[in-house]
């Protein structure tokens, strides 16, 4: 991997493994003398989600894999794989998917938000009200895989040995109302939640300070396990590494001094509580 590599962007074309489920989604209706139609109102779905299915542009979810073992007996076929299904239906966008494989590997991780709450803080409706006004627009299917992808990364909160996790938040995104006023209400809660956790460090940066070293903009470090420290950021859907040694500790020297400039973590969550009273 060279500095500045940028990957080349999403390209929209459905997940291999949810295009092999659909057609055997089909394969079995078609068996089963139905048209779309008829087996989504049995099964409770339009014959639009119905369709998705079969064309591998939407994921399967457990209430559809039952829907087509009890009305076009599959016997079992799809449940057996049930598993299979739930780890393909996270379908990252291209240039995400490396730095989502690593994260999965992190003994550390460290990020710099200056725009929205950190992927991995975010709550289902404020990571859908990012996808949904995301220019150009993205479809239905493509923002509900979006938005179950990003949820699916929180599962590191729960690893065992838990890896170190640090965020600083610019204290502005905490006053940007993505979705809506509840909406960020249930963010706020849930960043309360998470700076709460033994091995979770979250400090919120003042909208006041007049020395920032955080200007060059907002920054990832991740420590893989047995490799190197990264640095990573992300322009317009392309993602940016850093892996020379000088890079890295200029990114490492700039996220300490941002550390040192904002709020305690206990003074950020009062914060954080404060504003939720205010709202």
């Amino acid at each position: 991997m060279t500095d500045g590599e940028e990957p080349d962007t999403d390209n929209p074309t459905p997940n291999p493994v949810h295009e092999i489920l659909g057609k055997q989604i089909k394969h079995l209706r078609d068996q089963a003398g139905l048209t779309q139609a008829q087996f989504g109102k049995r099964a409770g779905y339009s014959p639009d989600l119905v369709a998705s299915v079969e064309r591998g542009r939407r994921p399967p979810k457990p209430p559809f894999i039952a829907a087509v073992e009890r009305f076009l007996d599959a016997r079992g076929l799809l449940q057996a794989v049930e598993d299979d299904i739930d780890k393909a239906r996270f379908h990252y966008p291209a240039f995400f998917r490396e730095f989502a494989q690593l994260e999965t590997e992190a003994v550390e991780l460290h990020e710099y938000a200056t725009m929205v709450v950190p992927g991995l803080l975010q709550t289902e409706d404020y990571a859908r009200a990012l996808f949904t006004m995301r220019r150009p627009l993205l479809d239905e299917e493509t923002i509900e895989q979006r938005v179950a992808a990003r949820l699916a990364r929180q599962e590191i909160f729960n690893r065992w040995p838990p890896p170190t996790l640090s965020f600083v938040i610019e204290e502005v995104v905490l006053h940007r109302p993505f979705g809506g006023k509840e909406v960020l209400r249930g963010q706020l809660r849930q960043l309360l939640t998470f700076g709460a956790m033994r091995h979770v460090e979250l400090q919120v940066m003042p909208t006041s300070r007049v020395d920032h070293p955080g200007v060059a903009g907002p920054i990832i470090l991740l420590e893989p396990r047995d490799q190197p420290k990264l640095a990573y950021g992300e322009v317009h859907d392309r993602s940016v590494w850093f892996s020379q040694r000088d890079a890295v500790r200029t990114a490492e020297t700039r996220y300490g001094i941002i550390r040192a400039q904002a709020l305690t973590p206990h003074e950020s969550l009062d914060l954080i509580e404060k504003l939720l009273g205010e709202e």
